[in-house]
């Protein structure tokens, strides 16, 4: 810009109101010779620092013609005479300044614009108000170096060195120093499951099977299939009046009848059974808060996976193992209410012959199953039934031979009867508590052998040392540490590397072959 003699003087009281922030600092020597018309001159750079909200004054050698700020954001620069500038300082940052004078030379200035104290100052006021009153009586302090906001101290919990964090955050970037006091353990959480089932059965059997060793000539036998009928195999070569066909009984009977003057037989199947089947299973587990914990009595067995070998070659026989018994899996967590989240997986598994399966002569047993998977939420000592069933059933087979069957009277003779009634009652009962451990030397709960095991061969025992030394105790706790230890501290643990040797696989050839096992 062009400076007229007429703003330099409207200027002039300006200037006067000014002076009494007007620095030393002056951009070039008055003594400094300037340089001969025609000469090229070296361009030269110069450092100027001003606070926000203040103003710095700088006497020039020569008059001003022109003047260039890089960001007027961050400062401004106004002629208040020919040889005088007033540069402000508007926002913090870097710029540079650069000014042409009427004798064709130029200079370079670098303004760095500090922020101001005062904000500065204000804002960390602000912000230790806010500490005290939402953290109150607890140590803390506030510093702040180079835009950093610097916080130490000592508080209570993590949750309050986070919310002092969050506070100072809104001064600058904050450099968390502060210490926490280290809290209590965490509660541990017992809890209790109670499986109860009851399982009866009640059948009832009722069918006849005739058959003819040679009544009229005739050999046969009349069935209806539903139970097993003898095998009837007629005799070659036999003298006049003997009998003319063997009888032979593949089942076990009731009732068996036969008439030898008439070669004429019965068998009668009449069965009646009661079956009962009770279990309780009482799975206790201990777990701290918020951590899983998992248990299992029972065993594996194997099952085979049949997979065909490579090449389209005969198929191969895998044996897998599955994990069967009595098994609780279950996460607590105390929520602010005082009340206790429980996810719990309880489960109940037994082999089942019954429906087991036929491979190569070997009996797979199948797995009858009761589980449950759920999330529910007691206060301590409560007690909650997450799982019932009532499972009544009635199955009737009833068969006949046509047309013989409904004969009256005699039809019965060609009928037979199967009815059988189940009943199934399942309840599963799930009751947390808050414990604390058994005091040292307590008597621990044992079960109670019904025999007296051997005495030991050595009288050391084997948890020597029993007294407590000074190398063995544990020195006590400090009432403070840094919060990144804490933090370190709280982590979840590395998962147990469980043992799978019994749970690995073997295989043998589709011919019944050797077992080569292929675990460890």
């Amino acid at each position: 810009m062009n400076v007229r003699t007429g703003v330099a003087i409207a200027c002039i009281s300006a200037l006067t109101f000014l002076s009494g922030t007007r620095g030393a600092l002056w951009a070039q020597d008055a003594t400094q010779a300037s340089p001969a018309a025609g000469v090229a001159t070296q361009d030269s750079t110069n450092d100027l620092s001003v606070a926000v909200g203040k103003s710095v004054v700088l006497d020039l050698a020569r008059p001003v013609t022109r003047i260039v700020v890089g960001l007027g954001d961050i400062a401004q620069a106004t002629a208040v005479s020919p040889t005088q500038l007033l540069v402000n300082g508007k926002l913090p940052g870097e710029t540079s300044l650069i000014i042409w004078d009427a004798g064709g030379g130029r200079q370079f200035f670098n303004i760095t614009v500090r922020p101001s104290m005062v904000a500065a100052r204000d804002k960390l006021e602000t912000v230790r108000r806010e500490l005290r009153s939402e953290l109150p009586g607890q140590n803390l302090k506030v510093t702040e170096d180079g835009g950093n906001i610097f916080l130490r101290g000592t508080v209570k919990d993590i949750t309050s060195s986070q919310r002092a964090v969050q506070i100072a955050s809104t001064a600058g970037k904050v450099v968390n120093l502060l210490s926490v006091n280290i809290p209590a353990s965490d509660p541990q959480i017992l809890l209790k499951v109670r499986f109860a089932s009851v399982d009866r059965n009640k059948s009832k059997q009722l069918g006849m099977n005739l058959f003819s060793t040679g009544a009229g000539n005739t050999y046969g036998i009349a069935t209806t299939g539903q139970y097993s009928p003898p095998t009837v195999t007629p005799n070659i070569g036999l003298t006049p009046g003997s009998t003319s066909a063997s009888v032979f009984l593949s089942n076990e009977l009731n009732l068996f009848a036969f008439y030898p003057g008439i070669n004429l037989g019965a068998t009668i199947q009449a069965l009646e059974s009661q079956g009962l089947v009770q279990v309780l299973a009482e799975p206790n587990l201990l777990a701290e808060n918020g951590k899983q914990a998992s248990f299992l009595a029972g065993g594996e067995f194997p099952y085979p996976i049949a997979q065909v070998g490579a090449g389209g070659a005969g198929s191969t026989i895998t044996i897998a193992f599955r994990e069967y018994g009595v098994r609780l899996s279950f996460i607590p967590t105390i929520t602010p209410r005082g009340t206790i989240r429980l996810q719990v997986a309880p489960e109940v598994s037994s082999l089942d012959y019954t429906n087991g399966v036929q491979i190569q002569g070997i009996v797979e047993p199948g797995i009858t199953t009761r589980k449950v998977k759920t999330e529910v939420e007691l206060l301590d000592g409560q007690s909650f039934a997450i799982g019932g069933l009532l499972d009544n059933r009635e199955t009737e087979t009833f068969q006949k031979i046509p047309f013989l069957g409904d004969i009256p009277i005699l039809g019965k003779f060609f009928q037979s009867m199967q009815r059988t009634k189940t009943n199934t009652e399942l309840i599963v009962i799930v009751t947390p508590e808050i414990v604390a451990p058994m005091p040292a030397g307590a008597a621990l709960p044992t079960p109670k052998f019904p025999a007296t095991f051997l005495p030991p061969n050595s009288a050391i025992p084997m948890h020597n040392p029993d007294a407590k030394t000074p190398e063995t105790t544990l020195p006590p706790p400090p009432a403070s540490i840094p919060v990144e230890r804490l933090m370190d501290s709280m982590k979840p643990e590395t998962p147990l590397a469980v043992d799978q040797s019994t749970s690995g696989m073997s295989s043998m050839g589709s011919t019944g072959g050797a077992a080569t096992s292929s675990g460890p």
